[in-house]
């Protein structure tokens, strides 16, 4: 498998050529939203609300300044003849729609199959962390996560299933509270061997 089309095509690292505005330039882009919104951003409730604003889009989307498979480059080859799964479960999952920046929020479930080599468990949650503070799609957060394991642990195998309810459905548009999005990836061996694929969706809980 070339490793090239699946960085491209996951997009595992922010894109390096885009320069960021200035401070001052987002404050007043904020300044305009208000306006759209049919406020006063000179009134005194929302005098630093740009500033906050600014702030917490900082914090949002700092997956942008982050390598998610640097993350995975410490491992460990002594794993005591462990030859089963590696799974985690009820990862948070806190991101932002890509087509309206309102909140994707749920659980992913991820697990790989070692072949000679682990990595600590926190840093699978750190992947998907780092894919979610970025503005996502659900299947690509999901293909992501999957392609960014196999690149860095060359597993036998990774699924990676994500449960989440998109605020753009449930504030807006359609307004339906209670839709749940679950999309799955499965590689290798989770794909081969439908009793594994089976075993994972058990332990995340859907039977």
């Amino acid at each position: 498998m070339n490793m090239d089309a699946i960085t491209d095509k996951a997009l595992l690292r922010a894109p390096a050529e885009l320069v960021r505005p200035s401070m001052e330039e987002a404050m007043d882009a904020v300044r305009t939203l208000l306006r759209w919104a049919g406020d006063d951003p000179a009134r005194e409730g929302l005098i630093d609300t740009p500033k906050r604003v600014a702030k917490a889009y900082r914090e949002f989307f700092a997956g942008y300044e982050m390598d998610p498979v640097a993350e995975l480059s410490r491992t460990f080859e002594d794993v005591q003849g462990y030859d089963d799964i590696v799974m985690l479960r009820d990862i948070d999952v806190e991101s932002h729609c890509e087509h309206h920046m309102v909140p994707i929020l749920g659980k992913a479930h991820v697990a790989y199959m070692p072949t000679n080599r682990v990595v600590g468990i926190s840093k699978i949650a750190r992947v998907v962390e780092i894919f979610g503070k970025r503005l996502q799609t659900q299947e690509t957060m999901t293909a992501q996560v999957a392609d960014c394991i196999t690149e860095a642990l060359r597993p036998a195998g990774v699924a990676v299933l994500i449960d989440a309810k998109h605020q753009c459905m449930t504030t807006r548009g359609v307004h339906h509270k209670n839709v749940a999005t679950i999309t799955t990836q499965f590689t290798g061996v989770f794909k081969t061997d439908r009793e594994l694929k089976d075993r994972f969706l058990r332990l995340a809980g859907y039977n």
